[in-house]
């Protein structure tokens, strides 16, 4: 499926960069400054990798690394890269075979942009059922929706209507249907 749309279309241009040496605080500050969840890093020339709130988080606070260190040491390098001219749909499957949301767009081994699963899902929300299948729900007992039990309710068993109904093996049943299942 084409969407009709190029990387070039929705990618960032002249997304925020940083240098190599600078410290994963000054780092996170220069992001939420941004409002940004990845900043590229480069020396003078070339971009060395990015540097995103995942990884700050997961390779250095997480592991109780002093906010002071430099962040050379904590960004990533095997970049998986797109090509402007690629339409935005190929570019959200590899985001999403690859559990990215941050793509470097690449021209002539040259990054000219980044492209995040926002700026994507923003000119084809359509789009969206496409990442959310990679989603995972965490703490699922903790989660609300899973929690509720109705007390009244249309039993799934024999259709009618019940003041009390429970659950019996994820099936909202009367008390009727209930204890013939016993």
């Amino acid at each position: 499926m084409k969407s009709g749309y190029k990387v070039a279309d929705a990618m960032t241009i002249n997304p925020v960069s940083v240098k190599a040496n600078i410290s994963l605080k000054e780092c996170a500050k220069i992001m939420a400054e941004n409002h940004v969840g990845a900043v590229v890093v480069n020396d003078s020339a070339n971009s060395l990798g990015i540097l995103t709130e995942q990884d700050i988080v997961r390779k250095a606070v997480a592991k109780g690394v002093n906010t002071n260190e430099k962040i050379k040491d904590f960004i990533e390098t095997k970049l998986i890269t797109i090509s402007p001219t690629s339409d935005i749909y190929d570019a959200l499957i590899k985001m999403r075979d690859n559990n990215i949301r941050h793509l470097p767009v690449v021209r002539n081994n040259e990054m000219v942009g980044l492209l995040t699963i926002k700026d994507i899902l923003k000119i084809e929300p359509q789009l969206f059922e496409i990442i959310v299948e990679k989603f995972e729900l965490r703490e699922e007992s903790r989660k609300p929706i899973n929690r509720v039990i109705p007390t009244e309710g249309i039993c799934q068993t024999c259709g009618e209507y019940s003041e009390k109904v429970k659950d019996v093996n994820n099936t909202v049943v009367c008390e009727s249907c209930a204890k013939a299942q016993m």
